[in-house]
């Protein structure tokens, strides 16, 4: 039972809301001298076809000359900084003002036990507690990440999983940011931990009923979680190889269902997936398939009540809902339990015994429609605005009429809810306070539909408080279109020390995202990757038109593979923009997709394509930022990077810089900051991720001279 586990978002508003650029005219930066990459050529050729990189030799994070470089590029930010030192301290100041230091999350029961956590002022971490039988009860700590942090620079909690009896928690750390996992298990009877630590791990993990076996995934040299083992608590025998992924396009995961009944093992592609199963009661046994893979076909499963049931895009782009019964000697025949609908995609489901809760999107809009096995009937949730996003969480409760979720708007502060799927009534539980007098009916948030250069309408969530002056102000657009991630319109207290300087904030909801449904990502993945970005200057070129920014107020940002695409936007259209901001961006595309010892090249072959074939080549090579910098004028510009990230490569983010600098005719601002002891994340605690922001913040204010 997975009882702290990741709240789907919790780091994506992490580098979502990190980014937010402006323009360069006034402000108090002080020129000085950028660091200059020496030029090593380096000859490749592929396809007839002969590339020369120059600053490939940044990858060698052992050649003292790269470190070199790195700190040298810090310092030269530090220097262009130092003039905000009491803008990013006011910021900062600001930004903590607004939260409650010392919070409590809701509650949620399983079993004997209310499971929660808690903040402390002062302190980086969460704090995990539980109390028996009531919320009255004696609070216990059953870890405190505090404690455990206390002589590392980075430590991140990956999964924390408790036994089924509630004696046992097993739990894996990263001190690098290299999401390089080490399971520990403490003892809830005596709080003590047990030898065994499990080092080279993965973020998969699952009890079976027996509390003594437990399930885990190690991964590859690339860092991909490729095997399962299970693990005997009582040492009686070493760990057991039970499943590998041969396949390096593949990654594995392995779960319990919701009611404990079943294990299950997933292995897949960002296309393609394929489940096993396994009695949970009986952990020594071997896991069964369900359905052989099929190059395209996704299903994923959940079982409920003797029956497993499949969401599956079989003959479905968007999904539909099938179920077979578990018999003796294996699994029936899949019948159709839900039809598919080309209007709504189902994103996910989730069993109780009586109801089945569909999330779904309708429209590019979530919706919860529950369905009452019982009664034989169905409905909608209703929520209190037009646009929201929401997230289901802490149900692990199976025979229960009460569906736990975290609803936010882009106005609208975190709100946990419990909704009575019987009577039809939302619960308020806790809206998370935002303090220094936040009145929402200060700011107007909407929805916006942007014509593409196709024709297409694409969606803009955008806020903006209701005294802005509309005409040209200084506007923050985002953007992310890739994996079929859809780029929620979430609330963020640290976006007002933007908006409440007279900023709109925007979020461009492009192709390769999910939010218009399964077709929206095809739309923009693979040989349709430019649609993600014409998609992006559409959106601006929107805002700019109908007068909500203007060229010299637009700030464009994304992370990660939306730091890709802004990092193309700004080769096709450099003058679309003031600033851009790119957080641990992914840039240097062909070089990295060539290349499958780096980790998640061979995974994102279905994402990217494989450019070992010359039909991908030839299309990233239209649009690959690092490949594409040429001799032109561009916005100022911040780049991010973190020397620890499993994810991109900091070099990427370095040889960008590098390239930029050497070609570019502007005098406009170029800044590389690289984080020396974090990954992908950024910063672990939670009063230096704030820092991070304010940073970011300042740099967009300074140059815009709107810190007032």
């Amino acid at each position: 039972m997975h009882i702290f586990d990741r709240i789907p978002g919790k780091k994506i508003t992490g580098f979502i809301i990190v980014l937010f650029p402006v323009i360069l005219l006034a402000g108090d930066l002080i020129p000085a001298t950028p660091p200059v990459a020496q030029i090593i050529p380096r000859i490749d050729t592929i396809h007839n076809d002969i590339r020369i990189d120059n600053y490939f030799w940044l990858r060698d994070r052992d050649d003292p000359r790269v470190m070199q470089y790195l700190n040298d590029e810090n310092e030269y930010t530090e220097q262009i900084m130092a003039a905000t030192a009491e803008l990013q301290d006011s910021l900062y100041k600001e930004m903590l003002g607004r939260i409650k230091e010392t919070d409590l999350n809701v509650p949620w029961r399983s079993d004997s036990f209310y499971y929660y956590s808690r903040t402390e002022q002062g302190k980086q971490y969460l704090i995990y507690c539980r109390k028996k039988w009531n919320l009255d009860a004696a609070e216990e700590i059953i870890l405190d990440h505090n404690v455990l942090a206390e002589s590392y620079e980075y430590y991140d909690i990956g999964s924390l999983s408790v036994s089924p009896d509630h004696r046992m928690i097993a739990y894996s750390v990263d001190t690098t940011g290299r999401e390089n996992m080490t399971i520990f298990f403490k003892d809830l009877r005596n709080g003590k931990l047990m030898s065994g630590n499990i080092p080279n791990t993965g973020y998969p993990m699952a009890w079976a009923n027996d509390n003594i076996t437990f399930f885990y995934a190690t991964t590859d040299e690339t860092n991909r979680p490729h095997k399962i083992y299970s693990h005997k608590l009582n040492g009686e025998q070493p760990d057991k190889l039970i499943f590998e992924e041969k396949d390096i396009s593949f990654w594995v995961d392995i779960k319990r269902t919701k009611d404990g009944h079943y294990l299950i093992i997933e292995t897949g592609t960002h296309i393609t997936t394929e489940n096993y199963y396994l009695n949970a009661d009986i952990p020594d046994d071997d896991f069964s398939i369900i359905d052989p893979r099929t190059t395209g076909i996704e299903y994923y499963i959940y079982h409920h009540n003797g029956y497993f049931y499949s969401l599956t895009n079989k003959n479905a782009p968007n999904f539909m809902i099938t179920r077979a019964k578990i018999e003796k000697y294996g699994i029936g025949q899949w019948k159709k339990f839900i039809s598919h609908q080309d209007s709504i995609k189902i994103e996910t489901i989730e069993p109780f015994n009586n109801y089945i809760v569909i999330h779904e999107r309708k429209h590019g809009l979530e919706q919860l429609e529950i369905l009452n096995l019982r009664e034989k009937t169905r409905h909608l949730v209703e929520f209190p605005e037009s646009t929201y996003t929401f997230w289901l969480h802490d149900n692990h409760e199976f025979n229960c009429d009460t569906l736990r979720l975290t609803y936010m708007s882009l106005i609208t502060p975190k709100t946990v809810y419990d909704y009575n799927m019987k009577t039809h009534q939302l619960h308020l539980k806790k809206q998370f306070e935002v303090l220094g007098n936040y009145d929402p009916a200060k700011y107007r948030s909407g929805r916006l539909m942007a014509t593409g250069q196709d024709s297409t309408l694409i969606p803009i969530s955008i806020v903006y408080r209701i005294d802005r002056q509309k005409a040209n102000g200084p506007l923050v657009l985002d953007g992310y279109g890739a994996y079929g991630s859809s780029n929620e319109p979430y609330f963020s207290s640290n976006r007002l020390s933007l908006i409440d300087r007279g900023f709109a904030y925007a979020i461009a909801q492009v192709r390769g995202g999910g939010e218009m449904g399964r077709y929206w990502y095809d739309q923009g993945r693979l040989l349709n990757k430019l649609n993600t970005f014409y998609d992006f200057i559409s959106c601006a070129e929107y805002l700019i038109d109908n007068n909500y920014t203007s060229k010299d107020s637009l700030v464009i940002s994304g992370a990660s593979a939306g730091g890709l695409l802004i990092g193309a936007v700004l080769n096709m259209n450099p003058d679309l923009c003031a600033i851009a901001i790119a957080d641990v961006p992914f840039v240097d595309v062909i070089n990295t997709m060539l290349d499958p010892t780096i980790p998640l090249t061979t995974l994102e072959y279905d994402e990217w394509g494989d450019p070992n074939n010359t039909e991908y080549y030839e299309y990233m090579k239209n649009y690959s930022p690092y490949d594409n910098v040429s001799q032109q004028e561009y916005p100022n510009i911040l780049v991010t990077a973190g020397l620890n990230d499993p994810r991109v490569g900091y070099w990427e983010s370095a040889k960008w810089v590098a390239r930029l600098r050497t070609l570019k005719t502007d005098n406009n601002f170029l800044l590389l900051k690289t984080n020396l002891g974090t990954g992908h994340m950024g910063s672990s605690g939670r009063y230096d991720y704030l820092k991070e922001i304010a940073f970011e913040y300042a740099f967009i204010l300074e140059i815009l001279n709107k810190k007032e």
